[in-house]
């Protein structure tokens, strides 16, 4: 879907740094020499790019470690998914995220998704639910004739399939690859990272942008990930239609989902619509509107979901509008569902803006 290349600011997803594919360096021995690092059971993993090998594929990563990372006192955890066509690079590029990490401590490990033949090929993507075959969740479509079945509108839609999932897709709206299991990767990664990093196993948390925020809702959907998040942000990421299931994880897992008013390649729809929603990009992709899975996830969180939601007082200075219900399990300042909306957002990430609320929600929890 060469419409969820993102524009970042002066961030490009493409750009390089000194964990780029285009500069790797080798994983460095962590030289932390405090007296109490046996706290932790850690193989020593430093900052840098890496890969690990998962049901034969190899799988890359970069690893972030915070300014004050020790050895001897756990951090928290969070793991970065980028967009389609994007790489590791795509939120640590940012000089706001990494100062974020610094300021409060948190580990990040950003992987990088798999592309049309290889890894490392590109467009680099992260398989969900509908993404490969092209089938939405529930079938029905009454505004698009002969697509009642599919994420899209194959007339009007280039055709994206990749080529390892030609036997796997229904149709032609396919997008992403075939080549691994990304949540069987995402699981064994925090695995390798709970025995090679100091962190805090009761605070991992996952965002995702576009493709990747539309990944980080499968993340709490399957049994093998479902427990293992505190908490999770997807930015300009929406599941495709149809796809409203709940969080597995008992009593709900708190989200907080930023999207932009003037998306037109994920659009969230208006605060009041529960519809689905359509691109008005060139091409013809279906998406649950942000209402429609705030409120679903909202319910499982125990929120009174039977009021229209109502704007969340901020103490973080945003031009983000956040919404949620009463009663939500969830933090001191926050509940435990946050709808965030950018007036005159588009497809971008907006992390000024974005990342210090989302920072300050996984805080709160």
């Amino acid at each position: 879907m060469k419409a969820l290349l993102i524009t970042m600011g002066l961030f490009l997803v493409s750009c390089g740094g000194s964990g780029s594919l285009s500069d790797k360096k080798q994983i460095q021995q962590n030289d932390d020499s405090d007296s109490d690092a046996g706290y932790c059971q850690q193989g020593g993993w430093g900052s840098g790019t890496t890969s690990m090998t998962f049901n034969g594929v190899e799988r890359q990563f970069r690893i972030y470690l915070p300014a004050n990372y020790s050895s001897a006192n756990p951090s928290s955890l969070l793991l970065g998914f980028h967009g389609w066509g994007g790489d590791e690079n795509e939120f640590l590029s940012s000089q706001i995220v990494r100062d974020q990490l610094d300021q409060h401590n948190y580990v990040m490990l950003a992987p990088l998704g798999l592309g049309a033949e290889e890894p490392g090929s590109s467009p680099s993507s992260w398989s969900f639910s509908g993404s490969i075959s092209g089938l939405d969740g529930d079938g029905v479509n009454s505004e698009v004739a002969n697509d009642s079945d599919k994420i899209c509108d194959i007339n009007t839609t280039p055709d994206y399939t990749y080529p390892s999932c030609k036997s796997a897709a229904s149709n032609s709206c396919s997008w992403t690859q075939c080549l691994d299991d990304d949540i069987g990767f995402v699981a064994n990664l925090v695995a390798q990272a709970e025995q090679n990093l100091c962190i805090d196993s009761g605070r991992i948390f996952a965002v995702g942008g576009s493709n990747g925020g539309m990944f980080i809702w499968d993340l709490g959907r399957d049994e093998r990930t479902a427990d293992t998040f505190h908490a999770i942000a997807t930015i300009i990421g929406l599941p495709h239609r149809g796809y409203l299931a709940g969080p597995m994880k008992a009593n709900g897992l708190p989200v907080i989902s930023i999207t932009g008013m003037k998306d037109n390649t994920v659009p969230p729809g208006n605060w009041s619509n529960k519809s689905f929603t359509t691109t008005a990009n060139g091409e013809t992709f279906f998406y649950t509107g942000a209402t429609a899975i705030a409120e679903s996830w909202g319910n499982a969180l125990g929120c009174d979901i039977s009021s229209p939601s109502e704007r969340v007082k901020q103490d973080i200075a945003s031009n983000l509008e956040c919404r949620s219900w009463n009663y939500c399990e969830g933090g001191n300042r926050f509940p435990g569902i946050l709808d965030c909306r950018g007036a005159d957002m588009g497809h971008v990430y907006n992390l000024d803006q974005s990342w210090p609320l989302i920072m300050a929600f996984f805080n709160d929890q």
